[in-house]
Order: structure tokens, then sequence, then C-alpha cells
């Protein structure tokens, strides 16, 4: 059986924290900043966890994240 190969722009985006938790960054902070208000942006700014619904998926596509 050959190597599952990782899914890299996945493996970009994704970070395993201690507890076995995903961690990612939000989206809507790249480009038309100006209308978005300064509060939002800085909770932009923030990593937050990956939805449980979307957990299992991942973790396929990323098959050596330990």
């Amino acid at each position: 059986m050959p190597k599952m190969k990782t899914n890299r722009s996945a493996a970009k985006r994704f970070k395993l924290t201690g507890t076995g938790k995903l961690k990612r960054s939000k989206a809507y902070k790249s480009h038309i900043l100006t209308k978005k208000s300064t509060k939002r942006k800085r909770n932009l700014r923030r990593p937050t966890m990956t939805d449980e619904t979307n957990v299992k998926n991942m973790k396929k596509i990323l098959p050596y994240l330990k």
C-alpha cells in the first residue's frame, strides 16, 4: 500500500493544538479593509478552532498531522 498524500493547502492552513483540536485562522482579513471596523479587524486576527462538523474531513486530508 503506498503512502497517503497530505493535502498541502490544508497543511498550511491548519495546526494541531496540544489538546488535539484543529486551529485555523479567520477569513475576510485580506482586502476591502476600509469598510470594516477596527474592532472587527482586530477580532479577525485571532485564531479559532475548526468546527466539529469539519474535523473528521480535515483529519482525513491531513493523515500525518500529529
